[in-house]
């Protein structure tokens, strides 16, 4: 067993399913690199021992992406496991790509025709989410990265069906710079990150996000006014969380509480994923 303190991952993003949690995330040693070669999961009943990691995804021969094999995240739909990923290669838009499985553990296979973001946009750290007041049609939210357009952005595009393509053109949820709390990076540019659509018991949906405040890394929260992802969205004055932590997600745990997770400290190789009990409304 891996202890939960030992365990060196940025992204974590938690599946629960069949009295298990499923814990996936970005390597921390293969974060930054020129060289990724797979993602893991680590399996566990108590969020602070897990079994691995076990590889999950192993690039195929003549993979396009071969670094930066960013934010898995795995979400059942239609009785099979997807895995929303974001890649990049020299030369190449950053983008996110749906992989597939039959099993939380995989193998994970390649299932859309390469990255599901537009091919001339740097983007990432792509969500899954289904629109109920539209026949629970899926969508994919995702960020449009600031290297390429300074103030980093937060968009949604409509996915088909069997989750192998997109569905017309992105639509803009909002800019990073809308965030109150929000502060560059440096020369003007502002970071947009980790998207996560939360639906309450009350039907209310929050986007979680993250960026950089005062206190370093940061995850934030807007609010969609609407209640649909057409929003128009409004950003809460108060993050979630402001100590150095965030690219994170809500779940419910085994016994019925509301728990969220991200990663801390935002420091290359000592990230760890860190679960809190969230008790009150977000």
């Amino acid at each position: 067993m891996t202890p939960r303190t030992e365990i060196n991952i940025r992204d974590p993003f938690v599946l629960v399913h069949e009295g298990k949690y499923y814990l996936y995330g970005t390597r921390g040693p293969e974060c930054w690199g020129n060289k990724a070669t797979g993602l893991d999961c680590y399996v566990s009943t108590d969020l602070e021992n897990f079994e691995g990691p076990i590889e999950v995804f192993t690039p195929p021969k003549g993979f396009w992406a071969d670094r930066n094999f960013w934010a898995p995240e795995v979400h059942k739909y239609k009785g099979a496991f997807y895995m929303f990923v974001s890649f990049k290669a020299e030369g190449v838009c950053r983008g996110t790509q749906i992989l597939k499985a039959d099993s939380p553990l995989g193998p994970f296979k390649v299932h859309s025709d390469g990255p599901v973001t537009p091919r001339d946009w740097e983007c990432l750290d792509g969500t899954f989410y289904v629109e109920p007041t539209e026949g629970n049609r899926p969508y994919m939210i995702f960020c449009h990265e600031w290297v390429q357009i300074t103030d980093g952005t937060i968009c949604a595009v409509q996915l088909s069906d069997d989750l192998t393509h997109a569905v017309g053109e992105p639509k803009l949820l909002f800019h990073a710079t809308e965030a109150p709390w929000i502060v560059d990076i440096r020369n003007g540019n502002y970071v947009t990150d980790g998207p996560f659509m939360y639906i309450a018991d009350d039907g209310e949906i929050t986007l979680l996000w993250s960026s950089f405040g005062k206190g370093g890394y940061t995850m934030g929260l807007a609010k969609s006014e609407s209640g649909t992802i057409a929003g128009p969205w409004k950003q809460v004055e108060k993050p979630l969380f402001d100590k150095d932590g965030g690219h994170g997600m809500i779940f419910k745990s085994l016994d019925g509480k509301i728990m969220g997770t991200l990663h801390s400290p935002n420091k290359d190789l000592e990230e760890r994923p860190v679960f809190f009990e969230i008790k009150t409304k977000i």
